[in-house]
């Protein structure tokens, strides 16, 4: 066991222990605290990126936390200035520090052939499902352990060590996408109906409002168009999703009882759910998700395969024939990834919302305030659905737009299923 986990057990109190663990925390303090360091040089040239990643991580780590970097090379110190941290977080430090430990003194990576270790070292998932399935038990989404399906079906949500296997057999594509950014994890309970998540919605920002004094108090917090009601309910419903055009030709797409008889008939390892990751925010010290920006205010993100992003001012035919035409191309910095539906937004705005006291998709810092919804459509009004994150004086709407319209402070944002 490391030197470095910060518990009381984990620290040998016999005196050559002792010794070697002061000197091994000396190189890691070196190492951590020095921008230029022996220890990196020292490393062969493949293996330099990975230090500076893991190094970065862990000043991160120290910043947010509050843990002086100093105390990384004082195993006493680092005890108590950690104490007060959660399971989760104690545990993804010592990982972090077992890793940039294992580094220093093997000259390599360890190698990881433990999904969960896997899924903790890249996507911090322990961290990430704790909190969003504690946020679905608060809210009722979530009644012991599943979701009622619109089609009265009972649909468990997905474990931690299903969605860590999942993402450890698809490491090498997910690699890709997550040197993009895609990073953060989204649990929607896609089964559920949209009237009874819209009710959750409404209830949510009440109660966030009501323990908020800032937030906007407002008995209609959520707007939502009159067709929305029932909308994804029965065979012929007016609401349909994965639509392969704009407007859809015959039968190119689904409704949402289709894609659960056929996430039943194939299998899904998480039938009735969408496990989704979407891009974090380029600061990697923010919480939340990134937002959509602005016409000519975005970035590139990636270094294997370059991302530029997905910038506001387009129509929603142009955001979907940008999907399409990438979706299965390896060269592709957008393979993969689809449109989000309506039932995705509001998880999205739920979760962002908790964990920034901020709401999505609200205009500031050059992001756009309206999310167009490509992954859904209303037939029988030929618009797509879509999504704005504050609107005076109601909190949050779901409206449409025709696919042909665009708007300066209007974009789309592009999600992964795992």
């Amino acid at each position: 066991m490391s030197l470095f986990r910060p518990t009381s057990e984990s620290f040998p109190s016999a005196a050559p222990a002792e010794a070697e663990g002061q000197r091994t925390s000396a190189n890691l303090h070196e190492a951590v605290m020095d921008s230029v360091s022996s220890a990196r040089d020292s490393l062969p040239e493949q293996y330099r990126a990975h230090f500076e990643t893991l190094r970065q991580e862990i000043i991160n780590f120290t910043e947010v936390h509050g843990i002086s970097r100093e105390s990384l090379g004082k195993p006493d110190l680092l005890r108590e200035v950690t104490g007060k941290l959660s399971i989760p977080y104690l545990e993804r430090l010592a990982l972090l520090l077992e890793r940039f430990e294992y580094l220093l003194k093997h000259k390599e990576p360890k190698e990881i052939t433990d999904p969960l270790e896997y899924a903790e070292e890249f996507y911090h998932l322990r961290e990430q499902y704790n909190f969003q399935v504690e946020l679905l038990e608060q809210v009722g989404i979530l009644k012991e352990g599943s979701i009622l399906g619109i089609d009265s079906n009972i649909y468990p949500i997905p474990t931690l060590e299903q969605i860590a296997m999942r993402l450890f057999e698809h490491r090498e594509k997910l690699s890709i996408k997550h040197d993009q950014g895609f990073t953060k994890l989204l649990l929607v309970p896609f089964g559920m109906s949209l009237d009874s998540l819209q009710e959750t919605f409404k209830q949510f920002l009440l109660d966030y409002a009501k323990k908020h004094p800032d937030f906007p108090q407002n008995k209609n917090s959520l707007l939502a168009e009159h067709f929305y009601v029932g909308a994804d309910a029965g065979g012929n419903p007016r609401l349909v999703y994965n639509p392969g055009s704009f407007p859809p030709k015959y039968r190119h797409y689904q409704t949402k009882e289709q894609i659960l008889d056929g996430q039943l008939a194939f299998l899904c390892f998480a039938p009735g759910w969408r496990v989704l990751l979407l891009q974090s925010p380029a600061d990697v010290k923010k919480d939340g998700f990134a937002s959509i920006p602005l016409e000519h205010l975005g970035t590139t993100r990636g270094s294997k395969i370059l991302r530029p992003d997905v910038e506001a001012h387009k129509t929603a035919d142009d955001y979907l024939h940008l999907l399409l035409k990438n979706q299965d191309r390896p060269d592709s910095p957008y393979e993969g990834e689809s449109g989000m539906t309506p039932e995705d937004w509001i998880l999205a705005y739920m979760i962002h919302l908790s964990e920034t006291g901020e709401p999505l998709d609200r205009f500031e810092k050059g992001g756009a305030d309206k999310s167009i919804l490509i992954g859904a459509y209303f037939l029988f009004k030929d618009v797509v659905p879509t999504a704005f994150g504050a609107v005076s004086p109601e909190v949050a709407q779901l409206g449409f737009l025709d696919y042909r319209s665009k708007h300066d402070f209007t974009g789309s944002r592009f999600v992964l299923e795992v």
